[in-house]
């Protein structure tokens, strides 16, 4: 009978102390993780969910911590939120990608809307009224459309650098330009229409 204690004993200790172990290599693993869907760039694309994969690890390791102080400790539940940390990432990661995709795509759509538009606008300004009434407002407008040419330009040496979020906002802040400038100019246009019929 002692024996069979002495066995159980030991048996006890052997899984005790391979619960008390920190979990090293599946920590290592899952900041592993983590690292690949910042290179992806993660934070840039799908910044919630990068923040919520970085909580994630944060309030595990809080509970490793926890466990560490404890007499009889057990990494069990930690392991399996760190696996589960794992697979969060490589989810985020390809989320990432995705969306990169789509952005990249919207820049380039929305570049040549651009494109269009400026196409437009300066047919427009060959048409507006070149007399006195109309001539300041027509060399403001005219100083617009450069201001959103320069920003396709800047917006171009953006995507070619890869820079696809920030190249994102500033055709989307020169579409906007591009519209209101659009506007500007049929609203000159309709006003120079009326004022020479009247003049009729």
């Amino acid at each position: 009978m002692k024996v069979l204690y002495g066995l159980s004993a030991v048996i006890m200790l052997v899984m005790l102390s391979s619960c008390s172990k920190v979990p090293q290599a599946e920590i290592d693993n899952a900041r592993l993780a983590i690292e690949a869907a910042q290179t992806a760039q993660a934070d840039v694309y799908v910044p919630e969910q990068f923040a919520a994969l970085q909580d994630s690890f944060n309030a595990v390791n809080e509970s490793i911590e926890t466990q560490k102080s404890k007499w009889f400790r057990s990494f069990k539940a930690e392991k399996e939120k760190l696996a589960a940390i794992n697979t969060q990432a490589e989810q985020v990661k390809m989320n990432a990608e995705t969306r990169m995709n789509e952005v990249k795509a919207e820049v380039v759509a929305t570049i040549d809307e651009i494109k269009s538009l400026q196409e437009m606008n300066n047919q427009l300004v060959t048409q507006a009224p070149k007399g006195k009434e109309g001539a300041a407002a027509i060399e403001a407008i005219k100083a617009d459309i450069t201001v959103v040419d320069a920003a396709l330009i800047e917006a171009q040496q953006l995507f070619d650098n890869g820079d696809f979020m920030a190249a994102l906002n500033k055709v989307n802040a020169a579409k906007e330009k591009a519209y209101a400038i659009n506007a500007e100019l049929k609203e000159v246009m309709e006003k120079y229409a009326k004022m020479k019929g009247g003049r009729k």
